[in-house]
């Protein structure tokens, strides 16, 4: 029997503001068991990447320009790119050294699925964040890959990790919405729900990584961010990407979250900002003015 031709896969990564956390990362990423056949980064700002360094550790690395804004930066890679598979991982996401081996596996076993996510061993985007030594220690305890070898159906892929079959992307003409500026709250969801009407959005337990939740500069804090909780719900759901129930149920945590806390904040977190942000995107609601691009104002 003729063994399937190899699948040209792609690590992308789109970065803004964190220098030091994408060399350590990038350079992390030596680990991969098969290397990819093309690795893009993309730089907010051409200070945001020392390329020279991380050429030494991935001679075939590549940079691509864009505007700032997460959903441009993922359009752009995806433009630069003429893999079969691209595989976005966030700019502080530790994958095991089998994660691309078993992407390769996932997407010659299964020609309908189009969107991948992976197990997050160990996730600080809630909390603090988690360090490296942190996060590569969680790593190695995991220990070897035993995961059974199934696929689940999940609603959307997670953004620090999920591998897109481009050829699908491509021929219907899906990009991420970038209506959804800066950080681009929820865009995840926006696109795994946009490519679920052509191939299956799946997990795998076999696709295994840390991620750090660094807290360092390039994320959107406060009132950027409170605004674009509500009003990025709201704008997804009046496209059909996500039920009318999980915007309101959303909003209501985000607000009710950002309230309660407000009165002790996180060292990490500007609750008072993401309060007051959550109330100007519900007073636009109410006068008809929401809008996800208002954040790129404030």
């Amino acid at each position: 029997m003729t063994s399937p031709a190899k699948l040209k896969i792609a690590i992308a990564i789109a970065t803004a503001g964190r220098r030091e956390v994408l060399a350590d990362t990038v350079l992390f990423m030596r680990n991969q068991e098969r290397p990819p056949e093309e690795f893009l980064i993309c730089p907010a700002r051409p200070e945001d990447a020392d390329v020279e360094t991380l050429r030494q550790a991935h001679p075939q690395l590549s940079t691509v320009s864009s505007p700032v804004g997460l959903c441009r930066q993922r359009n752009a890679l995806m433009a630069a790119s003429n893999a079969d598979v691209m595989v976005f991982f966030d700019d502080d996401f530790l994958p095991d050294a089998d994660f691309l081996v078993e992407i390769e596996k996932l997407f010659h076993a299964n020609p309908d699925v189009a969107i991948a996510t992976g197990c997050v061993l160990a996730d600080g985007i809630r909390g603090a964040g988690i360090d490296m030594n942190t996060g590569l220690k969680a790593l190695s305890d995991a220990g070897p890959n035993r995961a059974p070898d199934r696929l689940s159906e999940v609603y959307n892929a997670y953004g620090c990790n999920m591998a897109i079959r481009l050829d699908l992307a491509r021929r219907h003409g899906l990009t991420f919405d970038e209506r959804l500026p800066l950080y681009s709250w929820l865009e995840d969801v926006d696109f795994s729900r946009a490519i679920a009407r052509y191939g299956r959005v799946v997990k795998s337990e076999r696709l295994r990584g840390v991620h750090l939740g660094t807290k360092k500069a390039g994320r959107s804090p406060g009132r950027r961010l409170g605004y674009s909780q509500i009003a990025n719900r709201v704008y997804i759901s009046r496209k059909g990407n996500m039920s009318l129930r999980g915007a309101l149920e959303g909003g209501v945590w985000n607000l009710s979250s950002n309230f309660l806390k407000s009165f002790n904040p996180e060292p990490w977190a500007d609750r008072r900002g993401r309060l007051v942000g959550n109330l100007l995107a519900l007073w636009d609601l109410v006068r008809g003015r929401l809008d996800p691009g208002r954040i790129e104002k404030m």
